[in-house]
């Protein structure tokens, strides 16, 4: 059901500008400091060289080969198995005439050669891993992709090892520890490659782990640098310029005397997410996730500093340069790991170097990615737990009543811990100045319980039912829509039976790719949201779409079929209905929502292309 909400506006963008944001060159070219060949490659449309195409996060193509014209010609050019059977998120990559593949645990990864019809394997590689990582996994065994540089691979375990390989070998170059599964903590998140230094986080939240993101060299595996989420201020490396600009955000000693006690040490701001970076500004950015315990009370005393907030980095020295905290002492779980997406808007006329990121809060917000400035924010989807983020002070009003408590069952908050959308990256268009976000569609009761923390050991501290959106009335459970992020307004949407947790890719010939979960992989158009095409898959779309030339020269689509992350977990690990609050509530509105019925695990690379 596509429903049609207004027609879309242009931005006031110069083309330049707009051209630069499409490559992630938020500045002028002799500025750039990056990876001098992620720099050059991100800029050729043929190649996915990164996760979300560039720098900036955007998940734009210039290919126009496959068009609003001809994109019901599209037909499955080939497939490929993974080898293994859990949630496949991200995407392949592919860099010059090979595409490099990934799996879920136990993260297999193939390197297959285009020149050979429809392909050859050129070699694979599966980690030696320890296989306790598998039960300490929050939300399946995921695995949100490669990273690419300099002609090596870099792979990112469940857990916990950085590995790198060579790319055209799959020989083993390095490894390196990042994370240790004796205390709860893995790696789901895709590494990003900034310079000389591949930069990895850390997931693990429900275990009392304590957030952190590292920063190795690419070529020795040394670690560089690591800063961590909460602590003291030299472990989280604020720079001596952090926050200068809007204290009122926060600045030295926060990440101590926010919390009560040394509850920071068990604190979460896990860093599972997306990473970006602005070669111009020489800043990389992420999110972080919720503070631990989910159970507020025992967090009580401040904002819990820095859960659920945006960090600027310096890539160099590690250094935080400013952060802003979406949700203070969260009482959600509202993790703000998702995606921060790098465009160039026009601002009260002005051009302005913006940050987009689209909060598990329900906010969407517009930050100046110099400095941290708030510009706008406004719900993408059904909120009631804050009526609005505050223009005096950037902080959400919150609604009392919404607010979770110790032992008691607080219903109907929207959205759920799910989010208004989870991991799944959202696009840009810098042709329409709009944005393509994959969206939930669930409220939820939430309960706040005691929890002890034992390393290693689960340290949630809530029990929670999840359900469908506005307090449970709604008969679907996501959408993915077309969103104005400076006038905070929906153009367009279709509403889809499951949450959308595929990340779409936007192209130059007017389309928008995504999946649903119970498998179906659809092109819109950009302007109407209207389907125009749409196949059927084997397992439910997780993954995020990628489209890019082969060595002959036509433009191919790919995209991972695989049904699993959070709201699949109940497939994906053939979990019985009997307990809705299982797999932190995920079990009860999965097989509210039909969703065991509709698909079944799998794990399988389609590649389209036009007959």
């Amino acid at each position: 059901m596509t429903i049609k909400l207004k027609k879309p506006k242009k931005y006031a963008v110069a083309k330049k500008a707009t051209m630069l944001a499409a490559f992630g060159l938020m500045g002028s070219l002799p500025l750039a400091k990056g990876n001098d060949e992620l720099i050059k490659l991100e800029k050729d449309p043929g190649q996915w060289v990164m996760q979300n195409k560039n720098y900036a996060n955007m998940r734009f193509s210039e290919l126009t080969q496959i068009n609003t014209k001809n994109v019901s010609r599209l037909r499955l050019a080939w497939s490929f198995s993974t080898g293994a059977l859990r949630g496949h998120e991200g995407g392949p990559l592919v860099v010059g005439s090979t595409m490099y593949v990934h799996s879920a645990y136990p993260n297999h990864v193939y390197a297959l050669d285009l020149t050979q019809k429809p392909y050859a394997i050129k070699w694979q590689y599966t980690p030696v891993q320890n296989s306790q990582a598998v039960a300490v996994a929050c939300c399946d065994v995921v695995n949100r992709g490669l990273a690419y540089a300099n002609g090596k691979l870099f792979l990112a375990t469940l857990d916990g090892q950085i590995i790198a390989l060579d790319a055209n070998t799959g020989k083993e170059l390095w490894k390196a520890k990042h994370a240790d599964v004796t205390k709860g903590e893995t790696i789901t998140g895709a590494p990003l490659v900034v310079k000389d230094k591949v930069l990895v986080g850390v997931s693990g939240g429900e275990f009392g782990v304590r957030g952190r993101v590292g920063a190795y060299d690419i070529n020795t595996g040394n670690r560089v640098w690591l800063a961590y989420s909460q602590g003291p201020d030299e472990e989280i490396l604020l720079d001596s310029d952090f926050n200068k600009e809007f204290p009122q955000h926060g600045g030295p000693g926060d990440g101590t005397k926010t919390w009560p006690g040394e509850q920071w040490k068990l604190g979460g701001g896990t860093t599972w997410g997306w990473y970006s970076y602005d070669p111009a500004l020489d800043l990389f950015y992420y999110g972080t996730s919720n503070p631990g315990t989910w159970n507020a009370e025992q967090r009580k005393g401040g904002d819990n500093k820095w859960s659920c907030s945006i960090f600027a980095r310096r890539p160099d020295t590690g250094k935080a340069r400013w952060a802003y905290q979406m949700t203070p002492w969260d009482a959600w779980d509202y993790d703000g790991v998702n995606e921060m997406i790098l465009p160039d808007l026009t601002v009260k006329g002005k051009k302005t170097p913006c940050l987009v990121h689209f909060d598990r809060n329900g906010f969407c917000y517009v930050l100046d990615r110099r400095t941290g400035e708030l510009i706008e924010a406004h719900p993408f989807v059904y909120v009631n737990w804050a009526k609005e983020i505050s223009k005096e002070n950037d902080r959400p009003v919150e609604v009392p009543e919404k607010r979770t408590k110790q032992g008691v069952d607080t219903k109907g908050i929207c959205p759920n811990a799910m989010g208004g959308k989870d991991q799944q990256p959202a696009a840009y268009n810098p042709q329409t100045g709009l944005f393509y976000v994959p969206t939930n569609n669930m409220c939820m009761n939430y309960e706040g319980v005691e929890a002890t923390y034992t390393a290693g050991a689960p340290y949630v501290g809530a029990n929670v039912l999840m359900y469908s959106g506005h307090e449970g009335k709604d008969d679907y459970y996501g959408a993915f829509i077309c969103y104005d992020a400076l006038k905070g307004k929906r153009v367009w949407e279709i509403h889809e039976r499951f949450p959308v947790w595929s990340g779409p890719v936007v192209t130059a010939g007017g389309l928008a790719f995504y999946g649903t979960m119970d498998g179906w992989f659809k092109a819109v158009d950009i302007k109407t949201g209207k389907v125009l095409w749409q196949q059927k898959l084997g397992s439910g779309i997780i993954g995020n779409p990628i489209t890019f030339l082969g060595p002959d020269k036509k433009q191919y689509v790919a995209v991972y079929s695989g049904v699993g992350g959070w709201f699949g977990i109940a497939v994906a690990q053939n979990l019985p209905p009997d307990d809705p609050y299982a797999g932190l509530g995920a079990v009860g509105v999965a097989y509210q929502a039909g969703l065991p019925k509709a698909t079944t695990i799998g794990g399988e690379l389609y590649v389209f292309s036009l007959e």
